[in-house]
């Protein structure tokens, strides 16, 4: 059975390279460019994992993951937030609200991987 990760990046191009990356690695991949669209496709199809990107258009990534987690139906999902910010307080506000793991940009694909890996399989 193949385990279904979401993808929320508002880079395109980021967005089709780690859709390329995880479909290499057999995952099933759905991507999408903003966090309303996020929270619209966990509620039509639960994903295995969600990728997040923290700095997206109207609702930021930390948003998105704290309805994610907040929510009963969809708390259990893992959630990698995906950021170019490492300053404590982003850190802390990742655990904030509820985040799985944190991966600073840029960031090493295989590091990436195992850290899903970790989360898909713990």
């Amino acid at each position: 059975m193949q385990k279904k990760i979401l993808i929320v990046e508002d880079e395109e191009s980021l967005l089709k390279l780690e859709s390329i990356l995880l479909t290499t690695k057999g995952y099933l991949v759905q991507g999408v460019t903003s966090g309303l669209a996020a929270l619209e496709a966990i509620d039509e199809e639960a994903p295995d994992l969600v990728l997040l990107d923290v700095m997206l258009p109207k609702m930021d990534g930390f948003e998105v993951c704290s309805r994610i987690k907040q929510n009963p139906a969809t708390k259990h999902i893992p959630v990698i937030l995906l950021t170019a910010k490492k300053t404590p307080e982003d850190l802390a506000r990742g655990q904030e609200v509820g985040a799985d793991s944190y991966v600073t940009k840029p960031f090493k694909s295989a590091m990436v991987m195992e850290t899903i890996e970790a989360l898909l399989n713990g």
